[in-house]
């Protein structure tokens, strides 16, 4: 433990390497922020508080697809073109499914060996997590540290599947569907609430015998996003096919993103949006830190097995246990 707290950096070296975009001093800023350590924490709040500033300018955006879309090769593409013009990216993952590696955008870092060389580009994995909502509000505090480095456009990938996508949809400004060829098998198998999410969809591999079939899916999910109401942005979703391997569309996809980012800026849902999600986060703090205590304390630990052997014989219900616990929490 002491070692640790000697070769921890100081608030005021964090936050000076941060501002100057020092990629090693970031990465230990959002390493502090991932910390369990109650210490740790206290520092990294007061960090962020500090950061707070310097953060917002940016444009946010979440990518999500089905198995097999060529995520990460998407994500390089774009990362590329992106940085090619002269904006700073940072790429973070989203991640409650694996504990063991971090997410797959540890493997992806390796396979996008042009962004991860790119001066221009930050890519870091989601912490180590089996909660949702922890992982979530770890990656809005690396996004909010990212954006104080100077990072103007922000990836979150969602690397988990289910309420991930919601998770991501609730910390970003575009959220982008990857999909591919064959929309009225894939329409089967995506979950209708996704597509509903969805600020656009970007068909990927549209290159060689896929370009006809892509252009045929493209007509395809166009026509049922007609089928959904409209956003509360005003925006109408976007099909565009693209290949990462030609870089064909995907110029097509960064101008879409630009201009829903405008059209909500010009009507003012942009900001309020940010708003809203601001609120939303310190619910999910609030949550998060209520199950934490509670499952942290002496008495319920005691207590909990007990319960839920009860619960498992039929000798009491579910409602009467939780009310048992809660008392025992309130020590009502």
């Amino acid at each position: 433990m002491s070692i640790k707290r000697k070769n921890r950096l100081s608030i005021d070296a964090l936050y000076k390497g941060v501002l100057s975009g020092d990629k090693v001093t970031l990465s230990r800023a959002i390493t502090l922020t991932e910390s369990t350590l109650s210490e740790d924490q206290e520092l990294a709040t007061e960090l962020i508080e500090k950061l707070l500033p310097y953060t917002g300018n940016t444009i946010r955006i979440g990518i999500t697809g089905v198995p097999g879309v060529g995520k990460s090769t998407f994500i390089e593409a774009l990362g590329v073109k992106i940085t090619s013009n002269k904006k700073k990216l940072a790429v973070l993952a989203i991640d409650p499914t694996s504990q063991r590696s971090g997410g797959s955008i540890l493997g992806d870092k390796t396979r996008m060996e042009t962004l991860s060389s790119n001066p221009m580009a930050y890519i870091r994995p989601s912490s180590s997590q089996d909660k949702l909502g922890g992982v979530a509000n770890k990656t809005r505090e690396a996004m909010l540290l990212c954006e104080a480095a100077g990072y103007e456009v922000i990836f979150i990938e969602t690397v988990g599947v289910g309420q991930s996508e919601v998770a991501v949809k609730g910390m970003v400004d575009f959220f982008l569907l990857l999909m591919l060829a064959g929309a009225g098998d894939e329409l089967q198998g995506i979950k209708k609430g996704i597509m509903e999410m969805a600020d656009g969809i970007a068909i990927t591999k549209a290159d060689g015998n896929n370009i006809k079939s892509a252009k045929m899916a493209k007509t395809e999910y166009t026509n049922a996003l007609h089928l959904f109401p409209p956003s509360d942005s005003g925006w109408y979703p976007k099909v565009h096919t693209c290949s990462s391997l030609t870089d064909e569309g995907i110029e097509d996809v960064w101008n879409m993103i630009k201009n829903q980012v405008k059209h909500m800026k010009a009507n003012g849902y942009f900001s309020t949006n940010r708003e809203s999600q601001n609120t939303q986060w310190m619910d999910n703090i609030i949550i998060e830190q209520l199950k934490s205590d509670f499952y942290s304390k002496k008495e319920i630990k005691s207590t909990i097995n007990n319960i839920k052997n009860e619960i498992r014989d039929g000798k009491i219900s579910p409602k009467i246990g939780a009310n048992i616990l809660l008392q025992t929490y309130f020590k009502k």
